[in-house]
């Protein structure tokens, strides 16, 4: 038993959340538990090693942790595993930039040395992410952390690639890639960001050899007409049938180009005369395959022109272009420029304009691949992809998905296993160098990133052992949760690999979530200068402020704007639940959850309260089940704040201080027993406050994070108490909403009428009428199914009585008729409404029965309203006309 220790009177974040987390781990709280439950696993996203975790990081971990930490509290035997991305591209970047300050190069360094650089850089950028996270307060096992390079997953890595090699779906051939001129390093398709910029078509004569006049021929990189070794047509345009064979001149470097055809060409684009450059275009690369054509390359690594460029020689790709363009124009060669916007691809990475070129790499071969992934989601293994409409951008993707270029010509990352003979250039491939490996020389490049990370889920739990014990209890994972912004990247790729290497797919449920966004809607970029450091957020408002505002932003799928004035009333929400909670605490005294006794006579309040406590925690069980984390918390917020605070808490107020003992023990129980149900509901998502307002209680157990969740109790399920309670509820604010109108403030008594619809509500006002004396403050209360009715009064409706107040003098009568016209329109469409839901027959019959007949119920309540508002409204108009 916790002794009981003194809540501070306001509620402070710092003050909550300092070393808090620090307890969690000290007690190996986040660790599996090894009971032979039921497991429930989860792999982190793992963070770039790159710099600071921003808002959508935050909103990642903060979903998992929800997941986990419900899981754990029901008893699941659950594993969050952590880790880290190498991120090769990026990382190497940041490094190069950081030695560049100091005017030194990765070359000056030498491989070895740069990458001691390289994992200097790792390990301080780490410890903040792993800071970060306890800010956060997610609830990982550090002891099973893992980094996609390390030895584990490095050999993970080395038997997917040597394996897959074997099978002939890796390969290593001269095609046409993507390449980053300043990263230097190839990339695949989907870390290409396609921009519309302002460009041109550049119109150029080709001067026919042994003919008349010019072909015209147009292109938007003039600069790559240097490395042309061919013209084509289409082989059916008869304007050009007396060309084909013919050669023409290639400006300026004045190469003979042959005209040939190919059934590639358009007739009708342009002039129908297209150049032809096999080492600069991916088209042109096939269409010279076809035809035997010479590959000539013309740029550097870097992006500058090379020396079969000619006079334009080191000059950059886009100086060239001004250069050559010049010389044309002066030849007279340059028939026109035509301005026009098109789509150009740019590194997701550097942001640098990608260079299509010609270059050896190594690929994957996707079509077994990709057909499996797509065979597989129409088995039980399938994944689930919430929401579902992700499943159709996966299985379009995979349909149309190229082969996959997975070498970097980087230093940071997993080198390629693959080894060449110094003197026969024999290739070998295997997990470990060849035997006499002073012959051989290693692939100086490495491995995508996502080669690795595609390998996640099953690499960090021991495999290519399947016999570890990791692997064969939590894989398959049970829920991934990422962004749909990496849904190519990354979620695709895991799940090929994953079929290819364990026969499963590595997760049962994939919850996608949004971008945070500015409150303007715009993504957030260092560019506009409006990103939020989360970091920042918590210093100021608290990690649980910024974990409930991230839990009920939206729903799945759906992006979610940030802004200041949400954080105030997340924070708003949590001091709510911390002063209600004091309140408890200081009038409960010693009293322990574990004595709360709930089977004494308990009053129409406490069988209220419990009952929606028993509606919340089946709501909200629910909708975690379904991930509807939104929707979970705006259950939650009715019940605490409307509920709890507003109106359990307000009318214990009164049995707390004139109540019998029996009474006061009951009210006790009720309160403490709420507060411990509702503090564990909201503990996943706000696991600070929840465990300091806990640990204020008298109980048995050491931590929230292993408390049994809550689960509905039948014997407090009470639909009469609830339906009378919420007519009382309904009764007093539609009296306040009277005084409001009447401008009759509570401390100014007024006559309060009630005319009930039965004597079953008469009796049970009549018995609970101390509790309209205090909210109503009435000076004289009728409670009859009949009453006698005044002239001038304000009325108002609620299920099962009607309210009438006298206020005479102080009623405009034709603006009460005004009203009572408008009441009648709001109760005449929901009437409509619910009638068509009632015609709807495939309603009727698919609806669960229990739901169609509350369907039925609020039919005849909004008619018995509508019944009540149309007779004050004639009793109004008749009052009217007397005083006309």
């Amino acid at each position: 038993m916790e002794e009981m220790k003194d809540m501070s009177k306001k509620y402070d974040p710092t003050e909550v959340e300092e070393g808090r987390y620090q307890k969690w781990l000290d007690k190996d709280l986040f660790k599996p538990s090894e009971s032979g439950a039921e497991p429930y696993s989860i792999v982190i996203p793992p963070p770039n090693v790159t710099g600071k975790l921003h808002l959508g990081h935050a909103w990642d971990t903060t979903l998992q942790d929800i997941i986990i930490r419900q899981k754990r509290m029901q008893g699941y035997d659950t594993l969050w595993l952590p880790g880290m991305d190498h991120a090769g591209i990026a990382t190497q970047a940041k490094v190069e930039e950081k030695l560049a300050q100091n005017g030194i190069s990765r070359h000056d360094l030498g491989r070895e040395k740069f990458l001691e650089k390289v994992w200097d850089w790792k390990e301080e950028y780490a410890e903040n992410i792993r800071d970060q996270w306890a800010k956060v307060g997610i609830s990982v096992d550090y002891s099973r952390e893992r980094f996609t390079l390390d030895e584990g997953l490095n050999e993970a890595v080395n038997k997917v690639f040597v394996d897959l090699y074997n099978k002939g779906m890796i390969y290593r051939g001269e095609y046409i890639i993507n390449w980053d001129p300043k990263a230097q390093t190839a990339l695949s398709d989907i870390e290409v960001d396609h921009k519309e910029v302002n460009g041109a078509f550049y119109h150029i004569h080709y001067p026919v050899i042994d003919g008349e006049g010019t072909v015209e021929i147009a292109t938007t990189r003039p600069e790559t007409m240097l490395g042309d070794t061919a013209v084509a047509v289409h082989p059916d345009d008869e304007r050009y049938q007396h060309l084909i064979g013919k050669k023409v001149l290639l400006p300026i470097i004045n190469r003979e180009l042959e005209v040939i055809a190919d059934d590639y060409v358009d007739m009708e684009f342009g002039t129908g005369v297209v150049k032809i450059t096999p080492a600069h275009d991916p088209n042109d690369f096939e269409i010279g395959k076809r035809h035997n054509l010479e590959q000539v390359n013309v740029m550097n690594n870097d992006g500058s022109m090379n020396h079969l460029a000619g006079k334009y020689e080191g000059m950059d790709r886009f100086e060239a272009r001004k250069a050559l363009v010049k010389d044309l124009k002066e030849d007279g060669l340059l028939i026109k420029v035509e301005e026009m916007q098109h789509s150009v691809g740019h590194s997701e990475r550097t942001g640098v304009i990608v260079e299509p070129r010609l270059s050896t790499q190594w690929f994957v071969k996707m079509d077994q691949l990709s057909d499996k992934a797509l065979a597989n989601q129409l088995t039980d293994d399938k994944v689930n992809f919430l929401p579902e409409r992700f499943e159709k951008t996966f299985n379009t993707w995979m349909e149309n998905v190229h082969d996959w270029v997975i070498s970097r010509q980087l230093w940071w990352g997993h080198r390629i296993p693959a080894w060449y003979h110094k003197q026969t250039g024999e290739v070998y491939v295997g997990e470990t160098a060849p035997a006499d490996s002073e012959n051989w020389e290693q692939d100086n490049d490495v491995l995508d990133t996502w080669f690795s990370s595609a390998l996640w889920p099953f690499s960090t739990m021991g495999w290519p052992d399947v016999e570890s014990s990791d692997y064969k209890k939590y894989f398959p994972t049970s829920t991934l949760v990422t962004g749909y912004d990496i849904i190519f990247f990354w979620v695709s790729r895991m799940i090929f690999q994953s079929l290819e290497f364990t026969g499963k797919a590595p997760f049962k449920n994939v919850l996608m979530h949004g971008l945070i966004r500015d409150e303007q809607g715009r993504k957030m970029s260092k560019s506009l200068g409006n990103g939020i450091d989360p970091m920042d957020v918590i210093d100021k408002y608290g990690a649980d402020t910024l974990r409930w505002f991230l839990s009920n932003g939206s729903a799945p799928g759906q992006d979610v704007r940030f802004s200041y004035e949400k954080m105030d009333a997340s924070w708003n929400f949590i001091n709510k639940i911390w002063n209600a909670s004091r309140f408890v605490i200081m009038n409960v005294g010693d009293f322990s959850i574990e004595e709360s006794d709930l089977t004494k006579e308990k009053s129409i309040a406490d069988k209220w309260i419990l009952a929606r406590l028993n509606e919340t925690i089946t709501q909200v069980t629910d909708l975690f089940e379904r991930f509807e984390f939104g929707e979970a918390g705006r259950q939650l917020y009715k019940f605490i704040w409307d509920d709890y605070c507003d109106w359990y808490i307000e009318m214990t107020k009164e049995v707390l201080t004139q109540g019998t003992d029996e009474q006061k023990q009951t009210t006790k129980s009720v309160l403490i027993h709420v507060l411990d149900q509702t503090l564990k509901l909201l503990h996943p998502i706000m696991p600070f406050v929840t465990e300091e307002i806990w640990e204020h209680i008298p109980h048995i157990g050491e931590s929230l994070v292993n408390a049994s969740y809550p689960e509905a109790n039948e014997a407090f399920e009470d639909e009469q108490a609830v339906n009378n309670m919420e007519m009382l509820i309904d009764l007093v604010r539609s009296v306040r909403t009277i005084r409001s109108e009447a401008n009759r403030p509570l401390s100014k008594p007024i006559d309060l009428l009630i005319k009930t619809k039965s004597t079953q509500e008469k009796e049970f006002l009549i018995e609970n009428q101390s509790f309209l004396i205090r909210f109503c403050n009435p000076d004289e209360l009728v409670i009859d199914t009949e009453v006698t009715v005044p002239s001038e009064v304000k009325t108002s409706v609620v299920s099962g009585a009607e309210i009438f107040i006298p206020l005479a003098g102080l009623v405009d009568i034709q603006e009460e008729i005004e009203r009572l016209e408008k009441e009648l329109t709001k109760w005449q469409s929901e009437i409509d409404r619910v009638e068509k839901k009632l015609s709807n027959e495939r309603f009727v019959s698919n609806a669960p029965d229990k739901i169609v007949e509350e369907e039925k119920a609020k039919e005849k309540d909004y008619k018995d309203k509508y019944e009540s508002v149309s007779r004050q409204l004639e009793k109004m108009k008749t009052i009217n006309e007397g005083n006309e």
